[in-house]
């Protein structure tokens, strides 16, 4: 990036126009006084509008189904009773909630061993500094093959990572989100999300080619191409743009020392890599043979084993049983109380994201039972259907469609099981592949992650934020994730046209085009 003609004022950031709009982003995003009560009038809006849907009486025909589905309107006796009935349930029943508390009760074994700071040093200080960015995006997109494990470990640790280098740390949390959210469908390994995604797209593609075959590795080439591209842009973006905007940090967060280990840190080291190596064995004897015991008990799959479906159990015993090696190996830890109080601690520095995750899991149930997301889908694959577009000019129109829905509908699989039936066929019908349409989807879907709140991680990665700047908001989130947001949208959309032009498989045996059949006389 040129800085010839960018001023710079006294705190010494640049403050060009591009700068200043993202400045204006953060102060109109931070305006709320607390993050938790955007999503208290997003429920109270969609109470409004499930009312007002309703009394419309708008309904759409469910694509997958044939279903007529019609908005629910929770203002109602009826709604009354599902509010306060499904409160709680509401609750204990969001997703990430689980995930992301588990996972830290295992993580946070390993930190207050001394483990994930020992390890933190050992990095720094190994690793090439011009390097760590890279490294970090890239290793954002490399972990889809391990579920949540990116949101719930990789991003604060990226941030501590930054911060020990003398950077400033949120600059290390935004590299990590991006790879690990921004770039979501990137990978160059296959994971759950494309033995899911594939099949919604075979019964879709099965309304026009009743034998018609999708596999999870229909995407497989330009996916892990793509691993490639996005870890170039994000590293990119981070240097050229967030990084100079962000500027020095001046917070109150110390960084690790970057000292040697000592004595009893390299005896927990070698205590803790005898344990991985144990732990690292009783993987590979349970997920290697076709007929191990972390793999599907009935059809051998690895794809959708209890291995991948429960691998937040695997963070949280590989986190507990490494912390207890190295920290009684290096004398950190000398009694069990010491493991229960490393555990209590970690609660409480989620207090935030609690109260966060209280009022998202509320809205996003109310947003689920008024079907006014169903609703929204359909008719918007309906206004593309009647635009009449074909070629590169279609396959944009598709991508902007999906990053429409994904500001509204968090869930991956959730958008394609409405959007499938509609565009699959359609596009069949047109001569274009199933293996193209769902790869355009994925780039839709993967982009605006970083900058919408109704994510259901948004609310993590807020409160992580303000472990450095206590002042940082969904503003501060939105105005540092938007240039990623910009430049994979760009980069990614214009890298499928690129992929389109020169006619290159999408996947082992997915062309672009598909062979309409003619009709036999």
């Amino acid at each position: 990036m040129e800085t010839e003609n960018v001023a710079l004022p006294e705190d010494g950031k640049p403050n060009n126009f591009f700068f200043r709009i993202l400045d204006r982003i953060e102060r109109v995003g931070n305006a709320i006084p607390n993050p938790a009560l955007l999503f208290v009038g997003l429920a109270i809006l969609t109470l409004i509008l499930s009312a007002v849907v309703s009394w419309a009486d708008v309904s759409v025909t469910h694509p997958g189904t044939g279903e007529t589905v019609r908005a629910v309107n929770l203002i109602s006796v009826e709604g009354l009773h599902k509010i306060l009935t499904g409160l709680v349930t509401n609750f204990t029943g969001f997703a990430p909630l689980g995930v992301v508390l588990v996972a830290i009760l295992g993580i946070s074994v390993a930190e207050a061993s001394g483990l994930i700071s020992a390890l933190m040093r050992l990095l720094v200080l190994s690793a090439p500094k011009k390097l760590l960015t890279m490294v970090v995006v890239f290793a954002g997109i490399f972990s889809h093959m391990a579920s949540d494990v990116g949101y719930v470990l990789l991003i604060p640790l990226a941030a501590m990572m930054f911060l020990a280098v003398g950077r400033h740390p949120l600059v290390g949390l935004a590299a990590a989100f991006a790879g690990v959210s921004g770039g979501f469908s990137a990978n160059l390994l296959l994971g759950p999300t494309d033995a899911l995604l594939a099949g919604l797209t075979q019964e879709a593609a099965r309304i026009v080619d009743t034998a018609y075959v999708v596999t999870p590795a229909a995407n497989y080439y330009f996916m892990a191409a793509s691993a490639v591209l996005i870890t170039i842009l994000g590293t990119w973006i981070t240097e050229s743009i967030v990084a100079p905007r962000l500027g020095e940090y001046t917070g109150d967060a110390k960084p690790e020392s970057l000292e040697k280990l000592s004595p009893d840190e390299k005896r927990g080291m070698w205590f803790a890599l005898f344990a991985a190596l144990a732990f690292l064995a009783f993987i590979l004897a349970g997920t290697i043979p076709e007929t191990g015991y972390l793999r599907d008990a009935k059809t051998g799959s690895l794809l959708r084993s209890p291995f991948l479906q429960g691998i937040i159990a695997m963070i949280f015993f590989g986190g507990v049983i490494l912390g207890l090696a190295y920290g009684f190996g290096s004398r950190k830890f000398k009694k069990a109380d010491d493991i229960i109080q490393a555990m209590e601690g970690s609660m409480k520095t989620m207090s935030v994201y609690l109260v966060l995750a209280f009022f998202a899991a509320q809205f996003v149930a109310f947003f689920n039972w008024t079907n006014l997301g169903v609703i929204l889908a359909v008719e918007g694959a309906e206004t593309l259907r009647s635009l009449n577009l074909s070629g590169v000019t279609l396959i944009i129109a598709f991508v902007v469609l999906s990053i429409l829905l994904d500001l509204v509908i968090g869930s991956a699989s959730a958008k394609w099981a409405v959007m499938a039936p509609v565009f699959v066929p359609m596009l069949m019908l047109l001569g274009y592949s199933p293996e193209l349409t769902q790869a355009a989807y994925r780039i839709g879907d993967s982009v605006c992650n970083i900058i919408t709140p109704l994510m259901s991680y948004f609310p993590l990665i807020v409160a992580f934020a303000q472990k450095y700047d206590p002042k940082a908001g969904i503003g501060t989130i939105m105005s540092m994730m938007m240039p990623y947001s910009l430049a994979f949208f760009i980069g990614w959309t214009l890298f499928l046209i690129m992929w389109f032009w020169l006619e290159l498989p999408l996947g082992p045996g997915s062309g672009i085009y598909y062979q309409v059949p003619t009709a036999t006389p």
